[in-house]
């Protein structure tokens, strides 16, 4: 039945009045629902964004990790190809020390379970991948860290607004179109974009990234690999043994890590070819620029190497039976034969296509497109608060240190957290105030059993502030060394009064591929010539003040800090236990001693009581035990030990020689004539007796 006209629609008069007016049920236009809001967000659930993620989380912080696969550590699901780490799997080291431990533990991330050590999970020396994906999906689970799995960033822009900590957000889009809004941006996708060089024929290249894995689909064949790095190497030793030959070209000459010191470099377990090249069993390598040559393909599906000037001058198709070859000319030329496979090896770049312009993070140059632009504190040098963490922040120490790997990066990543940690949260970097009589002590802790220092070797070092009149001193540890000019904006504490820092160094001129390491009388083992020191060891700055930012930009070549007031190399010591008590504590003290104008040693509380009597200046031990009452208990055993080891006068013996000597008749001098001091005690002529 039809509704009349005259009939009313909402029942009694006025209801349909109330209802309008009241505001909780008026029909208004929807208001889009806001992006979902957090203070940090992590890109990547790799190894660096899970060890930001549990450093955020051991802090309280709001935060999620956006991972684009159904795991963490998506990258070793593929990478390396042949699935073998080069990333040492020390499981033994005689020590129990879990700090000096992680010097030799090349996979572990930093937490506080000590079930998630990398040991647990593989025995091998040099792990499988699947042993790293395991891992990481434990250290997740275990520690229960924010992590959006599936979830793929598509696009990163910036939002202006006055009221966010760096004075825009983050607007990070996902690949349903969802909008996330981010205070902070912890960009740890890694390098995954594969490098790739355009010539004429390289699309009859196969990628790294693709290429078989195994080796019977290479049984017989002449396999040319472009490139030189680990993964070129990697490539050639699966196939060694099945191939006709293998040769292998690129731009730059081979390096070795044990020459560079550079873990990225060559490593012994893949280098195989270079043995079958030097003992001339047909493989080989070559050096040449990628960009000048040329790769054709004949009727028999054979490929060919020549150059590009000789198809720029034919201009003709590139057909190896229509173009003149280099051998066509040169009938010894190095690469005349034909190849059956051609593989490029040539590493891995940041994906910066998911990043707006605004954010610039490039500098827009297409040759300089592997790294993100970043500053020594890993914050993008375009953007205030992204910052680059991981193997994609390795810019900051490419080919010097291990930053782009896990046993480096964790160790920067700690230090991010620690540089946010104070500029968002007011909490000043962690520090320990000691009295200034343990600054010897605390630096050979330091440089004995810390892993960021001898990883991040010239690139985080400790920084020690003294406190006035040199009575303590703050120690600050794995602080970036090239951020020292902005030292108390980045950390909250103060260096009014003088600093030293602490860093380890490998000897100036002993690195690099054409170095001789193994050369005779590599080691330095005196004392006096520690600053010609070539292997790692532990190198101290002095300085009065913060160097200046200039200092900084402008310090002589490849020193990685400013000339400082004084400098002291610890000698290198084979063992890398700098624990000698002549050769490595004694020149350490009297380093500090000279640079402080003070006295560092430990004393008998016979002895400071002497010092009170005879000097105007207490050594600092002194003043702050024995006249605080807090000095070493007097007994006789303690005494007389000191008389033997001849650290103490033998005041008892002393005294009966001046009463014995006043008994005697005809002994007595003239009146007024002081006593006879008794046998003079022998001054600290070497450095044992020093100690």
């Amino acid at each position: 039945m039809g509704l009349s006209a005259a009939a009313p629609l909402w029942g009694p008069p006025g209801l349909l009045l109330t209802i309008a007016l009241h505001p909780a049920l008026s029909v208004r236009p929807a208001k889009a629902p806001a992006s979902p809001h957090r203070d940090y967000c992590v890109l990547g659930a790799g190894p660096a964004g899970l060890q930001m993620a549990y450093f955020l989380q051991r802090a309280g912080r709001d935060y999620a990790v956006f991972e684009r696969a159904p795991g963490p550590g998506s990258f070793f699901t593929r990478y390396p190809r042949h699935r073998k780490l080069i990333s040492i799997n020390k499981r033994f080291t005689g020590k129990a020390n879990a700090e000096f431990n992680l010097r030799h533990d090349w996979n572990s991330l930093l937490s506080h379970d000590p079930q998630l050590l990398f040991r647990h999970y593989s025995q091998a020396y040099f792990p499988d991948a699947r042993d790293m994906v395991r891992y990481l999906g434990d250290f997740a689970d275990r520690l229960g860290l924010h992590v959006l799995y599936n979830t793929t960033i598509t696009y990163v822009t910036l939002d202006k607004d006055r009221q966010a900590w760096n004075g825009h957000y983050f607007i990070l889009t996902d690949q349903t179109g969802q909008a996330y809004q981010c205070s902070v941006l912890l960009v740890a996708t890694g390098l995954s974009v594969p490098n790739q060089v355009n010539f004429p024929g390289s699309e009859y290249v196969e990628g790294y990234e693709s290429v078989s894995v195994d080796p019977e689909d290479f049984v017989g064949q002449n396999v040319l690999i472009l490139g030189r790095g680990n993964s070129a190497f990697e490539t050639a030793e699966n196939i060694l043994g099945v191939t006709n030959f293998i040769h292998m070209l690129s731009r730059s000459r081979v390096r070795l890590s044990w020459a560079t010191h550079y873990v990225g470099d060559l490593r012994a377990i893949n280098n195989g070819l270079l043995d079958t090249y030097q003992l001339k069993s047909l493989d080989g390598l070559l050096e040449s620029d990628l960009t000048d040559l040329a790769i054709l393909k004949d009727r028999e599906g054979k490929f060919h190497v020549t150059l590009k000037f000789f198809l720029e001058e034919n201009n003709t198709n590139q057909s190896a039976d229509s173009i003149t070859l280099p051998e066509d000319n040169h009938d010894n030329f190095a690469l005349r034969v034909a190849y059956d496979r051609v593989i490029r090896c040539l590493g891995w770049n940041f994906d910066f296509t998911i990043f707006n312009k605004s954010l610039r993070l490039n500098s827009g140059n297409p040759f300089d497109t592997k790294y993100p632009l970043i500053r020594a504190s890993y914050e993008s040098k375009g953007s205030r608060g992204l910052f680059i963490l991981g193997t994609a922040s390795h810019s900051v120490d490419y080919r010097r240190s291990a930053g782009g790997f896990i046993h480096g990066f964790r160790y920067t990543a700690r230090a991010v957290h620690r540089l946010l940690e104070y500029r968002h949260h007011g909490v000043a970097w962690p520090s320990t105030e000691l009295p200034i009589t343990q600054l010897t002590s605390s630096i050979i802790r330091r440089v004995n059993e810390a892993s960021g220092l001898y990883q991040m070797f010239s690139v985080l070092a400790d920084v020690v502030l003294l406190k006035e009149n040199v009575t303590a001193f703050e120690y600050l540890e794995e602080f970036p060394m090239l951020m020292l000019p902005q030292l108390e904006t980045l950390t909250g504490r103060k260096a009014r009064h003088g600093l030293f820092v602490v860093n380890m160094e490998y000897g100036k001129n002993f690195s690099g591929p054409d170095k001789d390491v193994f050369f005779h009388d590599r080691s330095v083992g005196h004392t006096e010539d520690a600053w010609q020191s070539n292997f790692l060891h532990p190198v101290i700055y002095y300085y009065r003040q913060l160097p200046t930012e200039q200092e900084v930009t402008f310090r002589p070549a490849h020193w990685p800090l400013p000339r400082p007031a004084a400098i002291h190399h610890i000698v290198e010591d084979f063992l890398t236990d700098w624990t000698a008590p002549v050769g490595h504590i004694l020149p350490l003290r009297r380093f500090l001693e000279n640079c402080l104008d003070t006295d560092l040693r430990s004393f008998y509380a016979e002895s400071c009581f002497l010092f009170a009597l005879t000097r105007q200046k207490l050594p600092p031990f002194c003043q702050q035990g024995y006249l605080r009452m807090q000095g070493l208990a007097s007994t006789e055993s303690l005494r007389q030990h000191g008389v033997e080891s001849r650290l103490l006068r033998d005041y008892a013996a002393m005294g009966r020689h001046l009463e014995d000597s006043s008994q005697r008749p005809g002994n007595r001098g003239p009146v007024g004539a002081p006593p006879d001091p008794g046998p003079p005690v022998q001054s600290l002529d070497s450095n044992k007796e020093e100690l």
